[in-house]
């Protein structure tokens, strides 16, 4: 029977041997650490090195800003173009269209001819303001305190006083004719009224303006103004009162 011998481990033999694993533990992770630090500052590096490349490239698509001015804005607008901007909002678009379009020109209807809006009519035709003459203005009323004589209810030209709803002027012929058409501030709310009628005191620049009653004529008094005497605008010869009733 042999008898192995029994060997006896140094025990500092023992304590170098774990003293080197430790080491070689401890040099690894920092190797691992060293690598991991290396590889992020590649990535650091390379993605520094993309942004600059990305902000040099030459974009897809070159966009030139051009100045427009003013004149070019509203002349865009009064064509209608239909480059608008979609930020505008519904309302503005309908106001934009109101200003820059041109309103329609009157049509005529069924062959008669049609007058712009404001036009002034006077029995039944279109009438415009010819000129403007100052006059001294009183009243009479057609009893005998103001038409002693004549007071037979018919004017100069044979109409009836109650014609135009008793308004009506006198004047002198030689200055406006029978048939003139007057505007008087005051006078019928400044309807336009006709010459009429004349008088034995109504001479020159003198107007006479008839009301219902002697009050009335008297309530007005005597007034120096500015009269508009209107013409006919249908190119049509004034008509003769005498002759038309």
């Amino acid at each position: 029977m042999l008898i192995q011998p029994k060997t006896r481990t140094n025990p500092s033999v023992q304590r170098l041997s774990a003293a080197g694993v430790l080491g070689w533990r401890i040099a690894a992770r920092y190797a691992i650490i060293a690598s991991a630090a290396t590889t992020l500052v590649g990535l650091t590096v390379a993605s520094a090195i993309l942004a600059k490349e990305s902000r040099s490239a030459v974009p897809l698509a070159a966009i030139e800003t051009i100045e427009i001015g003013a004149e070019f804005l509203v002349e865009a607008e009064s064509v209608g173009s239909s480059a608008t901007d979609d930020t505008r909002t519904a309302d503005e678009s309908f106001v934009i269209s109101q200003v820059s379009a041109p309103a329609p020109a009157p049509k005529a209807t069924d062959g008669k001819k049609v007058y712009p809006p404001g036009t002034k009519f006077f029995d039944g035709r279109p009438v415009r303001a010819a000129r403007t003459i100052e006059m001294i203005v009183t009243a009479y009323s057609p009893d005998a305190r103001s038409c002693a004589g004549s007071d037979d209810d018919l004017t100069a030209t044979l109409h009836h006083v109650t014609t135009n709803g008793f308004k009506l002027v006198a004047a002198d012929p030689r200055v406006l004719g029978y048939g003139s058409m007057l505007s008087i501030p005051g006078y019928d709310q400044g309807r336009i009224v006709p010459v009429l009628d004349c008088g034995g005191k109504i001479k020159g620049n003198r107007l006479d303006v008839l009301f219902p009653t002697h009050e009335e004529a008297v309530k007005w008094g005597v007034k120096r103004m500015k009269v508009t005497v209107y013409e006919y605008a249908d190119g049509k010869p004034k008509t003769n009162p005498r002759k038309v009733r």
